[in-house]
């Protein structure tokens, strides 16, 4: 479990088992570091996060999901996480999550980056091609249902175009 691998690692870890008792901890024990699950419940982390936040402004959260997208992933950075990462994680994971900075100065940003439809429809390529182009296969590396994926590929941005596979 987690939080005993971080306690053994010398952290005073302080476990909530639902948002309202989260808040409650984070008003009084005014945590550094919090790790959120995204699937609470009665609740949401991302529901929860802002929440976290506003009771402890300084508090550095990463969330913990088994349900990974990338939707979600920017919806967490975007309302104030640090990281985000997909189950199973270990707690060197967690800490290195921990050590990501909001903004790396030394890194410039593209003038024009990719759109998130863009850089999903890519990676579904990418996943569809290591899977020979096996659905099924394909789908479930991406952790969706068969259904869903063929109607993202038919209704995809290039799906009017035809596809030329070149190999050696």
């Amino acid at each position: 479990m987690l939080s005993r691998a971080l306690t053994r690692r010398g952290y005073e870890v302080i476990v909530a088992h639902d948002a309202e008792q989260a808040l409650t901890m984070a008003a009084q024990y005014s945590p550094s570091m919090a790790t959120l699950d995204l699937k609470l419940e009665n609740s949401s982390g991302l529901k929860l996060l802002p929440e976290l936040l506003t009771t402890s402004p300084h508090c550095r959260i990463v969330v913990l999901t088994g349900y990974s997208s990338i939707a979600t992933a920017v919806e967490a950075i975007k309302l104030g996480a640090v990281n985000y990462l997909c189950k199973p994680v270990d707690a060197d994971d967690v800490l290195i999550a921990f050590e990501r900075q909001s903004g790396d100065p030394d890194i410039e940003l593209a003038d024009n980056p990719p759109s998130i439809n863009r850089i999903t429809w890519e990676h579904i390529q990418k996943v569809l091609q290591e899977h020979d182009g096996n659905i099924s296969a394909t789908a479930r590396a991406l952790g969706m249902h068969r259904r869903t994926l063929q109607r993202k590929l038919q209704n995809a941005p290039y799906a009017a175009r035809p596809f030329v596979k070149v190999s050696s």
